[in-house]
């Protein structure tokens, strides 16, 4: 279990923003506290599929629920 950055999920490019609504690696769960800036902007660059993506640190280990704003 290592922490991935900088990994680019595609998304839709009518959503101008994202927010990180929960993350199970967040200290108050007991996790080490890798989180996302918030709000996470959309770059113009296609990825899976979709026509922008976000670049996005996974912990280790964990679960995130993403919004859009």
């Amino acid at each position: 279990p290592v922490v991935r950055h900088d990994y680019r999920l595609g998304v839709p490019d009518d959503v101008p923003a994202w927010h990180e609504l929960v993350n199970t690696d967040s200290a108050r769960y007991g996790g080490s506290d890798v989180l996302n800036p918030d709000p996470l902007k959309p770059e113009p660059t296609p990825w899976h599929g979709r026509p922008a993506s976000i670049l996005l640190s996974l912990p280790p280990l964990s679960t995130l629920w993403l919004r859009p704003a």
